[in-house]
């Protein structure tokens, strides 16, 4: 798979919390927002942020792609069905969530390894925390990486514009 800001998230699976492979290949034409989360982190409010964004811009071609993980202080120990309790039942999640992987370090899943590839973090760090997010094109290339204090109403803007360009 080609390397750098330019390549393709769609050559790319993860399994999905029901079990299922999803190849990523699903979302070619959207804006998509990858965001690695966390059900017991002082950022898990942002799901409801999340989810306003899903559903304001979804029916234009967007949406979010929620990959848990357990590598920072241990805010997901549960297993698929505790996360499915925080995201569907707690915050009203409809958009995919996916089954806990890793973001950084060795066993580092390849969607995240291509993300912070693309898109390092300050002096090249890779994910340091929970709810980082990933801004990707509706050609599948990364664009913008988000810290995790920054609240999703205030990326609004830069997907208004990639969607722009999606149409365009």
């Amino acid at each position: 798979m080609p390397e750098g800001r330019d390549a393709l998230l769609y050559g790319f699976h993860a399994i999905g919390l029901d079990g299922q492979d999803c190849s990523l290949a699903d979302f070619a034409g959207q804006v998509l927002l990858v965001v690695n989360t966390a059900s017991l982190c002082g950022f898990t409010g942002q799901y409801a942020g999340l989810e306003t964004l899903y559903r304001r811009y979804h029916s234009r071609g967007f949406s979010v792609l929620a990959f848990p993980c357990n590598q920072f202080g241990n805010q997901e120990p549960g297993d698929g069905d505790s996360i499915a309790q925080t995201c569907y039942s707690r915050f009203g999640v409809t958009f995919p969530v996916f089954a806990r992987i890793e973001v950084k370090g060795g066993n580092a899943h390849p969607l995240f390894r291509h993300l912070t590839g693309s898109l390092p973090g300050w002096f090249g760090a890779p994910v340091r925390w929970n709810f980082t997010k990933f801004l990707v094109d509706a050609h599948g290339r990364p664009l913008r990486r988000y810290a995790p204090r920054t609240a999703p109403e205030r990326i609004g803007p830069a997907i208004e514009g990639a969607l722009s360009l999606r149409q365009g």
